[in-house]
């Protein structure tokens, strides 16, 4: 008897290899099966398609990087500091989102990352509303702009996490 948790486990561990370095269209469900161990059948068996697996895999990174680096309102800096870090540890994230708006467009976001940044959004316009942080730009842009510092500099050459939270926190100044 096959053990399913474990099986998918796997599969999910060989996925996000062969996602983040191929993307959607140029990932094999050939390769993802010899990786893993398992016959390919295994994939559609559980996760309908490849597309099904890749949006599966997205939304477990989604996930975890929410439970691992938790929005702190009142530290912006702090929050895209730890954001930076988390990007060099794991930058398979950044490109399986990559990944996936070149494949399904800019416009279409996906679902677990939509639900985590309407919490995030929150959290920050309660804090704005609070006096606890500037109030300079509404709380929608003054997330994207924290998150996107950090990836920008996750990209640029010699880049740090002192530098991101110095620019976070020149950003938010009053």
């Amino acid at each position: 008897m096959r053990d399913k948790e474990a099986t998918k486990a796997k599969l999910l561990d060989a996925a996000l290899e062969e996602f983040s370095q191929y993307g959607i269209a140029g990932a094999r469900v050939d390769r993802i099966a010899a990786t893993a161990g398992c016959n390919k059948a295994m994939i559609y068996a559980y996760f309908g398609s490849k597309e099904g697996l890749f949006d599966e895999l997205l939304k477990i990174q989604v996930d975890r990087m929410i439970r691992e680096v938790p929005i702190t309102p009142e530290d912006l800096p702090g929050y895209a500091g730890r954001l930076f870090e988390a990007y060099l540890e794991r930058p398979q994230l950044l490109r399986l989102v990559a990944y996936h708006r070149l494949e399904n467009g800019f416009s279409e976001v996906p679902k677990a990352e939509a639900e985590a940044y309407k919490h995030k959004i929150e959290a920050v316009a309660q804090a704005q509303m609070e006096g606890r942080i500037s109030a300079a730009f509404n709380a929608t842009n003054l997330l994207d702009l924290v998150v996107h510092m950090s990836i920008l500099a996750f990209s640029t050459p010699n880049a740090t996490r002192e530098l991101v939270e110095r620019s976070v926190r020149r950003l938010i100044a009053e």
